[in-house]
């Protein structure tokens, strides 16, 4: 892991690139209490992009992983959280990137594109589909189950699981709090239309929180959906076939 800083935080990020030693940089962006580990290595992304020769790069967004956290939740809008990964792309000297983002990520990758459309060539939305302008449901109660003294006493499903996965991964459940409470800022269908790069939305079948790629690709000029079979939230994002999709969308949408 390297280390460099922005807005008052230490962002943690790590960059790999392919056998040749040269390639086109992806910048993956996780999602909500996970970590560059959980999201991009531990489910192959990394060996999959450099074995296809890119430059694999992803962050810890601020609050999660290895970055300095704040318990302040005005420091993690998306505008906030994106700004990172805009300066991220600046710390290591590339003007340009594919940029790829799961879940809470997708939303960043979206509005990284809308602040810094220049760095961004084309977009992969994994795990957020229509939700991204219609909301993905009452995520209140999640803050209130991360920060429950008693993990035996929450009662809401979703609740649970993100406690669940928030613990397993070690995770500051406060800071993850403060994050939850701001990061949901859902963007405008016209917002979503202004979003002119090559984009591929990924969603899993059976995902419960995401909403339909199609409607969302619907408002979007240049923008395909793709489903993931059988998948549910958690285990879209290590997908063997989206992988592969996302590899020849690649290919068509070369730097």
């Amino acid at each position: 892991m390297q280390f460099f800083r922005h807005d008052g935080f230490e962002i943690a990020f790590l960059d790999r690139q392919p056998a040749s030693g040269h390639g086109d940089p992806v910048l993956m962006i996780h999602g909500f209490a996970s970590s560059h580990y959980v999201n991009w290595v531990s489910p192959g992304w990394f060996k999959t992009l450099n074995d296809a020769g890119y430059r694999a790069i992803a962050l810890d967004n601020r609050g999660h992983g290895a970055s300095s956290k704040s318990y302040d939740e005005a420091d993690y809008t998306p505008a906030r959280m994106a700004s990172d990964s805009a300066a991220l792309l600046d710390h290591l000297g590339i003007g340009r990137a594919h940029v790829m983002g799961y879940s809470m990520g997708a939303r960043l990758a979206a509005f990284l594109a809308l602040s810094n459309p220049d760095k961004v060539a084309t977009l992969v939305l994994g795990g957020l589909g229509i939700g991204m302008v219609d909301g993905v449901g009452d995520w209140d109660p999640i803050a209130d189950a991360l920060v429950a003294q008693d993990p035996e006493s929450i009662s809401h499903a979703r609740g649970k699981m993100f406690r669940a996965f928030a613990d397993q991964t070690r995770s500051d459940r406060h800071a993850l709090a403060a994050c939850i409470a701001t990061s949901r800022e859902l963007l405008s269908e016209d917002d979503v239309a202004r979003i002119s790069q090559p984009t591929l939305i990924g969603v899993g079948t059976t995902d419960d929180i995401a909403g339909s790629p199609d409607e969302l690709a619907a408002l979007m000029p240049n923008a395909v959906a793709f489903h993931i079979e059988g998948r549910d939230h958690m285990l879209s994002v290590g997908d063997r076939n989206f992988k592969q999709r996302v590899l020849q969308f690649y290919a068509d949408n070369p730097l």
